[in-house]
């Protein structure tokens, strides 16, 4: 048996982390997980502090290059209005163990308007922005293209069960697309998930005035559906969850132990790695931004000690690893486990695997099979000749079962 690389840590020396928790950036139009916006379209940003203070905050954004690189573009050549803008709009929770503040924020308004398409980050700081409390990304897409999308099982001689391929057509909203096509690259990224991308790709062919990505190695492996929970009433355990209680003041969320290694593909509706606030009392809905209350939710793993971290991640912690998603072994009782602080609501999670120096692997606990329902979405970057940025023609996505095809 291989031995545990990672040193064992006590659960009860973690600590609730940054005072920031419960960040949500999403479009509003299309109720989506999705940080995508046309222009004239407005996100929702939300956030919690613990300290249950009135803390007034600042925010800004920047441009980036296609690859999220620093395109060295000056604030006024991609927005109007202020550098910076104040984020005061919050409100106090109500009838919660865990004390907090609620910030939100709807953007862009008057004070900052992005002019220009492409990839972006909104930065919230206090006193500098060199040192932000938390980055998000979105995107600002023109309507210059559609983006069709078509994903497919492909049958690998070594591997014929765990594969997709993604196939992507894109169509000029007017006139032709095809005499920028040596400006033009796609990224294609699945289920929102940054360490997902396959980037930089240049059309496979040419068909009249659409562009054809066909290539073959657009592939992605299937993984799984996502594990979930829902402790949207914290008064009895249900959807996932063995026990609640409340211990030391706080509310406690027991997950039911998940298996690691599947042989078969097991259809689990999910959200493709989302997560929402709510929280429901024996039928009464009530406001989620300021009265969810907060969990210690501690997950667990049954397997045998492997020489690799595994980390649980979701669009909920951005899929970061960090030493607060880390699962730990626990010898007693042969299971990987963790602990962490969490607003109610629905989550998907996946138990990501990761080498000293490698990158993340979310098929390797979970499983990976070609049926696995995902979202997958396009983005479309330009830079005709005299621009000096990368601007977002178009975008699409895909979330619709796999064709079974060879």
């Amino acid at each position: 048996m291989k031995t545990l690389r990672i040193l064992l840590l006590s659960l009860g020396g973690l600590v609730y982390g940054q005072n920031i928790q419960s960040i949500q950036l999403f479009n509003p139009q299309t109720n989506d997980e999705t940080p995508v916006i046309k222009i004239g379209e407005q996100l929702v940003l939300s956030f919690d502090d613990l300290t249950n203070r009135s803390d007034i905050y600042r925010y800004t954004i920047k441009h980036y290059d296609r690859n999220w690189n620093d395109d060295n573009l000056f604030f006024t050549e991609f927005a109007n209005g202020s550098m910076n803008a104040l984020l005061d709009q919050f409100q106090y929770s109500f009838n919660t163990l865990q004390a907090y503040t609620h910030y939100k924020l709807t953007f862009p308004n008057d004070k900052i308007q992005p002019k220009i398409s492409g990839n972006y980050e909104l930065i919230v700081y206090k006193d500098s922005v060199d040192k932000p409390l938390f980055k998000r990304r979105f995107y600002l897409v023109e309507n210059g293209a559609s983006l069709a999308l078509n994903v497919s099982r492909i049958a690998d001689a070594k591997n014929p069960n765990v594969n997709q391929r993604v196939e992507i057509k894109a169509a000029p909203a007017a006139g032709d697309i095809s005499s920028n096509v040596n400006s033009m690259s796609l990224n294609v990224m699945q289920n929102n998930n940054p360490n997902m991308v396959i980037p930089n790709l240049k059309p496979s062919s040419v068909l009249g005035n659409q562009l054809l990505f066909q290539q073959m190695n657009l592939t992605f492996p299937g993984d799984n559906e996502f594990y979930y929970f829902d402790n949207k009433n914290m008064n009895m355990p249900a959807d996932m969850v063995r026990a609640t209680e409340i211990k030391d003041d706080a509310n406690q969320t027991y997950l039911h132990p998940v298996w690691a290694f599947p042989l078969n593909y097991q259809y689990q509706p999910d959200v493709n790695g989302a997560w929402y606030y709510r929280r429901n009392d024996l039928g009464r809905e009530r406001d989620a931004e300021r009265e969810a209350d907060y969990s210690w939710v501690y997950f667990s793993l049954e397997s045998d000690p492997v020489d690799k971290e595994i980390y649980v991640l979701g669009g909920f912690n951005n899929f970061q690893p960090s030493k607060e998603n880390q699962m730990q072994y626990d010898a007693a009782t042969k299971q990987y486990v963790a602990r962490i602080f969490l607003k109610q609501g629905f989550y998907n999670y996946v138990l990501a695997t990761k080498e000293a120096n490698g990158p993340l692997n979310f098929g390797e606990v979970n499983g990976n099979f070609w049926q696995t329902e995902n979202l997958y979405q396009a983005f479309l970057y330009y830079a005709p000749f005299g621009r000096n940025y990368d601007g977002l023609m178009g975008y699409g996505e895909f979330r619709t079962p796999v064709a079974n095809k060879r």
